[in-house]
């Protein structure tokens, strides 16, 4: 172009020197057909890139807005069927012992001659005292309309507790023990009554790391229905969960980012269609959001038969 330019102006110089009025006027047309082409074909070529982008960015904030509608609705709805597990039981309260305000000189001889056998009267024992108290809380999720109550065994082992189930609304259920696993940390318990909001169990052979998990329990014991959001974040885990009954070895775990704290034991890890796909039940000490799920597959099998035989097993 510019050697173009160059030689055009060469041809119109006149006696040694140029014609400038002829030079301006062919730089002005020329740089205008020029600024033309490169302005209509730039813009359409730049445009669809841009146009691209925006798309682009317009789709991944769609899809981030449409993921949290789903989590929300997800949460709604499975929240009702969540539920607190509390385990009551009669503690001894340790009580002083009832004697006499002189008895510390009643055992010394030479204050002793001064006080009379009523003074001095042996202590009386007292009958030992009992109270109810809580002595732990956990979470668990109802499978079937009539009451059946999937928990994590650590929840429930407790010897000599009573065990109360409380929805969501507040209600309160006396608990039975239907059916304990300690191999997959498993307890099924059964409540009286109908029409209770119930979970499907999904399938959880076909998790991948990295999808979306949703966490739902009672929180430290003290926060009912808490929900928590993840990702899965690896499969086929092994750890030796310890609780306050000893230690077991649990395979083939789910592992999760999805904060799960001391009181969620027991409850649901849902997919992103509200599907169960793993029971919550252990934490790793010391780390950042490592939570452990045992999926559902492993102890449908469980599940289906209390439910079948609505009694002990």
């Amino acid at each position: 172009m510019f050697k173009f330019i160059r030689d055009f102006d060469f041809h119109f110089k006149k006696g040694g020197r140029y014609d400038w009025h002829v030079f301006i006027f062919l730089n002005v047309v020329i740089s205008a057909v020029v600024g033309a082409f490169f302005g209509y074909y730039g813009a359409s070529l730049i445009e669809p890139v841009a146009d691209s982008g925006g798309t682009f960015i317009r789709q991944i904030s769609n899809q981030v807005f449409k993921e949290e509608e789903v989590v929300v609705d997800v949460a709604r709805k499975s929240s009702p069927a969540v539920v607190s597990i509390i385990a009551t039981k009669d503690l001894i309260i340790l009580q002083q012992r009832r004697g006499s305000i002189f008895e510390d000189f009643c055992s010394d001889p030479f204050f002793r001659q001064f006080f009379g056998p009523a003074e001095c009267a042996t202590p009386v024992p007292q009958a030992p005292k009992t109270q109810r108290r809580q002595v732990s809380a956990g979470s668990g999720f109802v499978v079937s309309s009539d009451g059946l109550v999937v928990t994590n065994k650590h929840v429930v082992d407790i010897d000599k507790a009573d065990f109360t189930v409380i929805t969501k609304d507040g209600e309160k259920y006396p608990a039975e023990i239907l059916a304990k696993d300690s191999l997959h940390d498993l307890a099924v318990l059964k409540i009286s009554g109908n029409k209770f909001p119930t979970l499907k169990l999904g399938d959880s052979d076909k998790l991948q790391i990295g999808q979306t998990v949703i966490a739902i329990g009672n929180a430290l014991g003290e926060f009912s229905n808490t929900v928590s959001r993840g990702v899965v974040s690896g499969l086929s885990r092994s750890i030796v969960a310890s609780s306050g009954t000893g230690s077991e070895k649990l395979e083939q775990l789910i592992q999760t980012d999805a904060a799960i704290n001391p009181g969620n034991s027991g409850g649901p890890l849902l997919n992103l269609s509200g599907e169960v796909i793993g029971i919550n039940t252990a934490i790793a000490q010391g780390a950042q959001n490592i939570g452990f799920a045992i999926p559902v597959n492993q102890v449908r099998k469980i599940i289906n038969d209390a439910s079948a035989l609505g009694g002990k097993i």
